[in-house]
């Protein structure tokens, strides 16, 4: 089964876009989360149609914050993303014939209603920049 980490990888990111003082480009944030360029322009375009982070073209361009780290909840982040699904799990049958198998489908969809809604309240408590514990200083980027 195929993992999707986009979450971290791009909290990660953003993480990074903060200490910076001037913007990262794709290329640059590829080589830090190991992505290809357009992969990040991708992943990125998700977060920028909600208001995330901006990019600007052309030399000294590229990605950067359009709010403060505190004002973006994680669970902003991972809507911007699509809302990956959490679980691989599913039901065998969408609407099966058997009481038995009926039951067996209720209980993992209860199940994982409850695993989603920790989650999602997990993520709506926290801000990007609870993620770090010290006070950010922008960086110059030659030291990414």
């Amino acid at each position: 089964m195929r993992r999707d980490n986009r979450l971290p990888r791009v909290l990660h990111a953003l993480l990074h876009i903060e200490q910076t003082i001037h913007p990262i480009t794709s290329e640059m944030m590829g080589q830090m989360l190991g992505m290809d360029a357009s992969q990040v322009r991708r992943t990125m375009a998700g977060l920028r149609k909600v208001g995330i982070v901006g990019s600007t073209k052309g030399h000294g361009g590229g990605w950067h914050l359009n709010k403060p780290l505190n004002e973006i909840s994680l669970h902003e982040v991972y809507e911007a993303l699509g809302s990956p699904t959490l679980f691989a799990l599913g039901q065998a049958d969408d609407e099966p014939n058997c009481k038995l198998e009926r039951a067996a489908n209720n209980a993992t969809q209860n199940a994982l209603r409850a695993a989603q809604k920790s989650f999602d309240e997990q993520l709506l408590n926290a801000s990007v920049a609870d993620l770090i514990g010290f006070q950010i200083t922008k960086i110059k980027l030659d030291n990414l």
